[in-house]
């Protein structure tokens, strides 16, 4: 079974390439929604955490989102350490999660796929792109951030040229009708490789 990476940069659309993806019947694992469980769920992680954040981090055994991204959001060092924590307990839990799937191929989504390494793990990566000022107007009608914290965010990810390099297949989501030919297309190149 092949593993298709899949990313973006915040407001590019990846999700929504996601569900087009998941319209097809191909299995879509959400690191980022996994990340989120594991630090609510598991034990060992909220220990960890705790031990490196402090116990604010949770409150009433509920991961404190706001207090744990205030923590790491302006300290390079921290938030290292806090993936080191999250990558590979997600890592372990997505190989538990293929060990259950039975598709030709399935999605691996993670906003920082390439940043972290993690499209070595893939057999083909997906980056999915749109126009600056675009992702800008999506984040604001998604979470009504302003433009400097949506700038500030952009800046801790690579930018879409440096993605592109590495990425096997570009998606250009700036029309949904086009992005849906394109995902139909890229799913079909897959399926194809695959039977050769």
């Amino acid at each position: 079974m092949k593993i298709v990476g899949l990313t973006g940069g915040i407001g590019s659309g990846k999700t929504t390439v996601a569900g087009f993806f998941k319209e097809l019947g191909i299995p879509i694992y959400i690191a980022d929604d996994a990340g989120k469980r594991l630090l609510a769920e598991s034990r060992p992680i909220k220990e960890k955490v705790s031990k490196l954040l402090g116990d604010k981090s949770y409150s009433a055994s509920k991961p404190d989102r706001k207090y744990i991204a205030n923590k790491v959001f302006n300290d390079k060092q921290l938030l290292a350490d806090l993936n080191a924590i999250i990558h590979p307990a997600v890592a372990k839990d997505f190989e538990a999660w293929v060990s259950r799937q039975s598709s030709a191929y399935v999605i691996y989504e993670a906003a920082i796929l390439f940043e972290v390494g993690g499209y070595k793990k893939c057999d083909l990566s997906i980056l999915v792109t749109a126009p600056h000022t675009l992702k800008i107007e999506r984040l604001q009608q998604r979470d009504d951030s302003s433009i400097e914290e949506i700038e500030a965010r952009m800046d801790h990810q690579w930018p879409d040229e440096k993605k592109a390099e590495l990425a096997d297949f570009i998606i250009e989501n700036e029309d949904l009708h086009q992005t849906k030919l394109q995902v139909h297309d890229i799913h079909n190149q897959i399926l194809k490789a695959r039977e050769n």
